[in-house]
């Protein structure tokens, strides 16, 4: 496994890549939040939120645009409002200062196991075709017009869950737990940032229409009010 580590705090920082080390983990150190946003994020970004430049909260936010890297918070701070707003804008964990290597080292090991991608399914694949959109299990890559979107693992999830029955509205709490995780923690914010950036990515927001208060159902534009 291969980690970012964003920590300013030698003190800090030379340990824990010791100790993450012993377990064949390496780490890529950086010291500010810019750049931790220009470095490759590895397989695991370890993020202290009191950063020199860039709050580590905002530093969250802006990879989450990007990736689905996995996120574990490392920070000094008490405050519950930055435990929950971190982990509403995407963040998988969140661990107070002082910690241990092992137990740091097992919760990276529980976010892998939910996090890891499924086996592509070799029997019954198809591709589901609904208007200019195609969903396609076998390589979970969809593709608009023919052209393929650059969508993240969880983007990818979130789509095909809604494409799974077009038109039937999937409550919030089921998409949560089937592309986050069971019993997923906090308001779901983080549903719809992914909601907004799977619109764009497909180019306009009928897609994905929103039953306020109940949850989301995916509609070809064409044939809304069908």
């Amino acid at each position: 496994m291969r980690v970012l580590l964003v920590e300013d705090d030698e003190s800090i920082a030379e340990p824990l890549a010791d100790g993450l080390a012993r377990y064949g983990i390496s780490t890529h150190r950086v010291v500010t939040g810019q750049a931790a946003l220009d470095a490759p994020p590895g397989d695991f970004v370890l993020l202290d939120l009191g950063l020199p430049d860039i709050d580590g909260i905002d530093v969250c936010r802006r990879i989450r645009q990007t990736s689905d890297v996995p996120i574990i918070m490392l920070t000094a701070r008490g405050d519950e409002t930055d435990r929950v707003l971190g982990l509403e804008i995407g963040a998988d964990d969140y661990m107070p200062k002082p910690f241990s290597t092992r137990e740091l080292v097992a919760r990276m090991r529980a976010i892998g196991r939910r996090t890891r991608p499924a086996e592509p399914r070799t029997e019954h694949a198809t591709a589901h075709r609904l208007g200019p959109l195609t969903i396609d299990d076998r390589t979970r890559q969809a593709h608009l017009h023919g052209e393929p979107l650059a969508l993240t693992p969880k983007e990818y999830h979130l789509l095909a869950l809604l494409a799974a029955d077009p038109g039937a509205v999937v409550d919030r709490r089921r998409i949560l737990e089937t592309v986050w995780e069971p019993n997923f923690f906090g308001r779901g914010k983080t549903l719809d940032f992914h909601v907004a950036t799977l619109r764009r990515k497909l180019g306009d927001p009928h897609w994905i229409e929103n039953r306020r208060g109940i949850g989301f159902r995916l509609v070809v534009p064409d044939s809304r009010g069908a």
